[in-house]
């Protein structure tokens, strides 16, 4: 930790020779949260802080960073002490309220949501947050007052209704709750939630065929969402569809190998229907990483019986017996594999202990007028080990959080569904890891760098860009000093500069990168790679000013055009002022150093991938399609391109051809496409 801290301080301290840049190390930050690298973004807020510690801001942002990465209580401090320096930022109110919330501190959120509502009273996001604290604290009649209010003032807000609806199935008020689904999902049909939600709401109702029909529904928007596949597999389970079940059981698997309700209940079907090993294998993974979960010992025991295994048997039972003791079931059991040992006196002992314990347990729930309740599940957090043989549901609180889900957490624009372009490539060192899809993207031109080993670690093609950790962070900076050191030697070598580039770029430091990158071109100017991470830099530069706020307005960074190696000569008047739009000028750059890369190496695909994307932003779609065309002609099996170019054929009205493209990627596995292709075809 100290070596990463020394690093940012070297690098900072260079942004100026008097003072940290405080501006610019907050700009860098938030470009760290803008493309999710939040351990950067705080370690950048830190040395702000450090430099300026009566600013509100580096604190807010530190905030967020915190949140991100499920620290609530960390968001909550650094809120207080943003509000401490200015106590008129909302934001911060409506953040540390949020992490209130997730740590069930539901009447400290409720005071920041009402400081939110007397700056903003019609506040959309603090309106309806304050109506899920306030069924999370069970006043239903103020939750149903705020909510009410939500949906008079903003009448087509789905998560709205959503949110009543979940309060009225709460309140136990059915009818209702079914009457707020029914409107979330006549103003939008392509919203999953609504139908998992109404789901469950026939599910609970035991109308299992509705409750179907909507979990079907639902996973057809959204595919890859694991909840749904649970929720329908308990559904089919109670209609005894155990070959349904288990389908779904094993899909949620395949998305997530490691989903502990998931192997739990496969682990239970395989061995109602005799597949004993295979449920041994799933109940090996639960214990793996719940090593604590008895119930998953006892069924792995009575398994492990079945197929003669008696020493790992006995051995699970021990296990679950010395945590209960008064556990009858487990005695019987023991009994029988110490039987079955010639262990007769062992087995009598643990028969006549598990009739006595039987008895006495029958005997305290008859005085108590309890009867056995005829359930089929049992909750995560359930640990009654009388339950062994339930299929396991989430918890009602993790439910609760689903339904509840925060409207503060994430980039609202994106929480309905939307025709997203699949992501542009870059050539960087670390990838997002996808169980889904396990595409391996191949160039000669990346293969040659690499061969040549004068980059710290291997390149790879990835449009799934991995976030850095701690000491990767720590180990950028490290090499940016170093490679400051060989420049100052070698000014000439344009791999160097490329390598310092490569640094800045996953540092998030945008300005200097694009500056390296040109460097490296003025070196040599057949440089592919780096004319490719030149126009994603510049292209990621522009993200950040279109959806980041007043971006431009705090940043201090050298404009992308005034410090470009290749500048586009600008038109101008006869008064010399500037005749195109600025935005246009960057694009224009953009697509400039993407066709110089084509004109380099037309064989590289990914350069009319992304040169494509910043032609469909242009609302430029037959351009784009010309562009994919040139990338699938290249390679025939990159699903992304299909996949790209069916939502450019949407856009121009080419339905048929849109929807081959939608399928053949969704054959090749870009599984967002099939519910592209039910929207469109309805």
């Amino acid at each position: 930790m100290k070596k990463l801290l020394f690093s940012i301080f070297l690098l900072i301290s260079s942004f100026t020779a008097a003072q940290i840049n405080t501006d610019r190390v907050i700009i860098i930050g938030r470009n760290s949260l803008y493309y999710e690298d939040y351990v950067l973004a705080i370690q950048y807020f830190n040395q702000a802080i450090k430099a300026k510690p009566y600013l509100a801001e580096p604190y807010f942002y530190r905030a967020i960073a915190k949140y991100y990465l499920d620290d609530y209580r960390g968001t909550e401090e650094d809120c207080t002490l943003a509000l401490e320096r200015n106590p008129f930022m909302t934001k911060a109110y409506q953040l540390r309220a949020d992490a209130r919330q997730n740590q069930n501190n539901y009447d400290g959120a409720l005071e920041d949501y009402k400081t939110t509502m007397e700056v903003y009273p019609n506040d959309k996001f603090a309106l309806v947050n304050t109506g899920i604290v306030n069924i999370q604290k069970k006043n239903y009649d103020e939750a149903e007052k705020y909510l009410n209010d939500l949906l008079r003032i903003y009448p087509s807000y789905t998560q709205g209704y959503l949110t009543r609806g979940a309060m009225y199935q709460e309140k136990g008020d059915t009818v209702q709750a079914f009457d707020n689904y029914n409107q979330a999902i006549k103003l939008d049909k392509y919203l999953s939630q609504s139908y998992s939600m109404r789901g469950l709401l026939y599910y609970y109702k035991k109308d299992f065929d509705n409750a179907i029909a909507d979990l079907d529904e639902a996973i057809k928007i959204e595919p890859l969402q694991a909840g749904n596949y649970i929720n329908r597999g308990l559904i089919r389970y109670s209609k005894n569809d155990l070959r349904g079940a288990m389908a779904d059981y094993d899909k949620v698997i395949d998305l997530d190998p490691n989903n502990i309700i998931a192997r739990f209940n496969r682990g239970l079907l395989r061995s109602q229907v005799g597949d004993d090993n295979r449920a041994i294998s799933d109940f090996d993974v639960v214990i793996r990483y719940e090593p604590n979960n008895y119930i998953a010992y006892f069924n792995r025991s009575l398994i492990k019986n079945n197929i003669g295994d008696y020493n790992g048997a006995l051995e699970d039972l021990n296990v679950v017996l010395a945590e209960y003791p008064e556990f009858y079931h487990g005695f019987y059991a023991r009994s029988e594999i110490k039987r079955r040992q010639n262990d007769l006196k062992g087995a009598e002992r643990d028969y006549n202990y598990a009739r006595n314990e039987e008895s006495r347990k029958n005997r305290e729930l008859a005085a108590k007028g309890i009867t056995e309740e005829e359930a089929k599940t049992r909750e995560t957090s359930d640990k009654d080990i009388d339950k062994f043989n339930l299929l396991v549901v989430a918890d009602k609180t993790q439910e609760e959080k689903s339904k509840y889900e925060s409207n503060t957490r994430g980039r609202i624009q994106n929480k309905q569904v939307k025709l997203d372009l699949e992501p542009r490539f870059v050539v960087t060192y670390y990838e997002k890891p996808n169980d889904i899809r396990r595409f391996v993207y191949y160039s000669q031109l990346v293969d040659a760098l690499n061969r040549k080993s004068v980059l710290p670690k291997k390149l790879r093609l990835t449009n799934s860009e991995g976030s850095l950790n701690e000491p990767q962070i720590g180990d950028h900076f490290w090499s940016i000093n170093e490679l400051s050191k060989r420049i100052e030697d070698n000014s000439k070598n344009a791999e160097l500069y490329f390598a310092r580039a490569m640094d800045y770029m996953l540092v998030q430091d945008f300005a200097s990168s694009i500056e390296d990158y040109n460097k490296a071109i003025a070196q040599d100017s057949k440089f592919t790679l780096a004319y490719f991470n030149l126009a994603v830099v510049y292209t990621k530069q522009l993200d950040l000013k279109e959806n980041v706020p007043e971006y431009d307005k705090k940043s201090d960074q050298p404009d992308a055009l005034a410090i470009a190696g290749n500048t586009i000569k600008k038109e101008t008047n006869l008064t010399g002022t500037t005749l195109l739009d600025p935005s246009k000028l960057e694009y224009d750059l953009i697509v400039k150093n993407y066709s110089k890369v084509i004109e380099l190496n037309p064989e590289f695909v990914y350069a009319y991938y992304n040169r494509a994307e910043i032609r469909y932003k242009q609302n430029d779609f037959r351009a784009a399609i010309l562009d994919y065309n040139e990338a699938i002609r290249r390679d025939p099996e990159f699903a992304e391109a299909y996949y790209n170019r069916g939502l450019a054929r949407f856009q121009i009205k080419d339905k048929d051809r849109a929807l081959d493209d939608m399928r053949k990627a969704g054959e090749m596995g870009v599984i967002e496409a099939y519910s592209i292709i039910k929207r469109m075809t309805e």
